[in-house]
Protein backbone atom coordinates (compact mmCIF):
# COMPACT_ATOMS: atom_id res chain seq x y z
CA UNK A 1 0.00 0.00 0.00
CA UNK A 2 3.03 2.30 0.25
CA UNK A 3 3.37 3.18 -3.44
CA UNK A 4 1.77 6.33 -4.90
CA UNK A 5 -1.05 5.35 -7.24
CA UNK A 6 -2.26 8.48 -9.06
CA UNK A 7 -5.90 8.88 -9.97
CA UNK A 8 -7.66 11.91 -11.43
CA UNK A 9 -10.92 13.09 -9.85
CA UNK A 10 -12.94 16.28 -9.88
CA UNK A 11 -11.54 18.88 -7.48
CA UNK A 12 -15.11 19.98 -6.74
CA UNK A 13 -16.22 16.41 -6.11
CA UNK A 14 -13.30 15.84 -3.75
CA UNK A 15 -14.19 18.97 -1.76
CA UNK A 16 -17.90 18.09 -1.86
CA UNK A 17 -17.20 14.68 -0.35
CA UNK A 18 -15.17 16.07 2.56
CA UNK A 19 -17.63 18.87 3.32
CA UNK A 20 -20.75 16.67 3.13
CA UNK A 21 -19.30 14.09 5.53
CA UNK A 22 -18.29 16.80 8.02
CA UNK A 23 -21.73 18.43 7.78
CA UNK A 24 -23.47 15.09 8.26
CA UNK A 25 -21.47 14.47 11.42
CA UNK A 26 -22.23 17.91 12.84
CA UNK A 27 -25.92 17.48 11.97
CA UNK A 28 -25.97 14.05 13.63
CA UNK A 29 -24.66 15.65 16.84
CA UNK A 30 -27.09 18.55 16.62
CA UNK A 31 -30.14 16.30 16.24
CA UNK A 32 -28.63 13.33 18.17
CA UNK A 33 -29.18 10.99 15.21
CA UNK A 34 -27.39 7.65 15.32
CA UNK A 35 -28.77 6.67 11.89
CA UNK A 36 -26.98 9.66 10.34
CA UNK A 37 -23.71 8.42 11.86
CA UNK A 38 -24.57 5.03 10.32
CA UNK A 39 -24.95 6.72 6.92
CA UNK A 40 -21.49 8.27 7.32
CA UNK A 41 -20.14 4.79 8.10
CA UNK A 42 -21.73 3.38 4.92
CA UNK A 43 -20.40 6.25 2.80
CA UNK A 44 -16.87 5.74 4.14
CA UNK A 45 -17.03 1.95 3.82
CA UNK A 46 -18.40 2.06 0.26
CA UNK A 47 -15.81 4.70 -0.65
CA UNK A 48 -13.04 2.40 0.57
CA UNK A 49 -14.49 -0.60 -1.27
CA UNK A 50 -15.18 1.14 -4.60
CA UNK A 51 -12.03 3.35 -4.48
CA UNK A 52 -12.05 7.12 -4.79
CA UNK A 53 -13.11 7.39 -8.47
CA UNK A 54 -16.32 5.46 -7.78
CA UNK A 55 -16.93 6.74 -4.22
CA UNK A 56 -20.64 7.48 -3.61
CA UNK A 57 -20.27 11.21 -2.94
CA UNK A 58 -17.83 11.68 -5.82
CA UNK A 59 -20.38 10.02 -8.11
CA UNK A 60 -23.23 12.08 -6.65
CA UNK A 61 -21.28 15.26 -7.36
CA UNK A 62 -20.31 14.07 -10.85
CA UNK A 63 -23.92 13.34 -11.82
CA UNK A 64 -25.48 16.42 -10.22
CA UNK A 65 -23.45 19.55 -9.42
CA UNK A 66 -20.65 18.45 -11.75
CA UNK A 67 -23.09 18.54 -14.68
CA UNK A 68 -24.01 22.15 -13.86
CA UNK A 69 -20.62 23.48 -12.84
CA UNK A 70 -17.45 22.18 -14.42
CA UNK A 71 -14.54 21.59 -12.07
CA UNK A 72 -10.93 20.98 -12.90
CA UNK A 73 -9.45 17.64 -12.02
CA UNK A 74 -6.92 16.95 -9.30
CA UNK A 75 -4.50 14.04 -9.02
CA UNK A 76 -4.77 12.17 -5.72
CA UNK A 77 -3.14 9.06 -4.32
CA UNK A 78 -5.62 6.20 -4.53
CA UNK A 79 -3.81 4.29 -1.77
CA UNK A 80 -3.79 7.31 0.53
CA UNK A 81 -7.48 7.98 -0.07
CA UNK A 82 -8.23 4.29 0.56
CA UNK A 83 -6.40 4.55 3.90
CA UNK A 84 -8.32 7.74 4.69
CA UNK A 85 -11.68 6.13 3.89
CA UNK A 86 -10.78 3.06 5.91
CA UNK A 87 -9.83 5.16 8.95
CA UNK A 88 -13.07 7.12 8.51
CA UNK A 89 -15.12 3.94 8.28
CA UNK A 90 -13.55 2.53 11.45
CA UNK A 91 -14.06 5.81 13.31
CA UNK A 92 -17.66 6.08 12.07
CA UNK A 93 -18.35 2.45 13.05
CA UNK A 94 -17.04 3.17 16.54
CA UNK A 95 -19.23 6.28 16.80
CA UNK A 96 -22.28 4.41 15.49
CA UNK A 97 -21.82 1.50 17.89
CA UNK A 98 -21.37 3.92 20.78
CA UNK A 99 -24.60 5.74 19.87
CA UNK A 100 -26.47 2.45 20.16
CA UNK A 101 -25.13 1.71 23.64
CA UNK A 102 -26.24 2.93 27.04
CA UNK A 103 -23.53 5.65 27.15
CA UNK A 104 -24.90 8.29 24.78
CA UNK A 105 -22.82 11.17 26.20
CA UNK A 106 -19.59 9.31 25.43
CA UNK A 107 -20.93 8.49 21.97
CA UNK A 108 -21.59 12.12 21.11
CA UNK A 109 -18.24 13.25 22.52
CA UNK A 110 -16.43 10.73 20.28
CA UNK A 111 -18.66 11.71 17.35
CA UNK A 112 -17.78 15.35 18.08
CA UNK A 113 -14.08 14.49 17.91
CA UNK A 114 -14.68 12.74 14.58
CA UNK A 115 -16.62 15.79 13.33
CA UNK A 116 -13.72 18.09 14.31
CA UNK A 117 -11.24 15.82 12.49
CA UNK A 118 -13.46 15.68 9.40
CA UNK A 119 -13.91 19.45 9.44
CA UNK A 120 -10.15 19.85 9.71
CA UNK A 121 -9.76 17.56 6.68
CA UNK A 122 -12.45 19.47 4.78
CA UNK A 123 -10.44 22.67 5.24
CA UNK A 124 -7.24 20.94 4.12
CA UNK A 125 -5.56 20.64 7.50
CA UNK A 126 -4.20 17.48 9.11
CA UNK A 127 -6.28 14.61 7.74
CA UNK A 128 -5.93 10.84 7.56
CA UNK A 129 -4.65 11.32 4.00
CA UNK A 130 -1.87 13.59 5.27
CA UNK A 131 -1.15 11.12 8.06
CA UNK A 132 -0.80 8.38 5.45
CA UNK A 133 1.52 10.57 3.35
CA UNK A 134 3.58 11.30 6.44
CA UNK A 135 4.00 7.63 7.27
CA UNK A 136 4.86 6.72 3.68
CA UNK A 137 7.17 9.54 2.57
CA UNK A 138 7.79 11.73 5.60
CA UNK A 139 5.94 14.94 4.61
CA UNK A 140 4.11 15.43 7.90
CA UNK A 141 1.72 17.77 9.62
CA UNK A 142 2.26 18.24 13.38
CA UNK A 143 0.09 15.29 14.40
CA UNK A 144 1.66 13.21 11.64
CA UNK A 145 5.14 13.87 13.02
CA UNK A 146 3.96 12.70 16.45
CA UNK A 147 2.36 9.55 14.98
CA UNK A 148 5.50 8.81 12.97
CA UNK A 149 7.65 9.09 16.12
CA UNK A 150 5.34 6.66 17.93
CA UNK A 151 5.45 4.27 14.97
CA UNK A 152 9.24 4.48 14.67
CA UNK A 153 9.74 3.92 18.42
CA UNK A 154 7.40 0.92 18.56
Amino acid sequence: MGQFKPVSISKGGFAFCRVVVACMLWLSILIQSSWLVGVVFLIMLLSAIFKVEKAPLIQLYKHSIGKLRASENVIVDQNGIFFSHLVGAVFAALCFILTLTVRPKAAWVVTGLFAVLQTSAAFGFCSALKLYTCMVDGTCCRFGRFAKKVKDNA
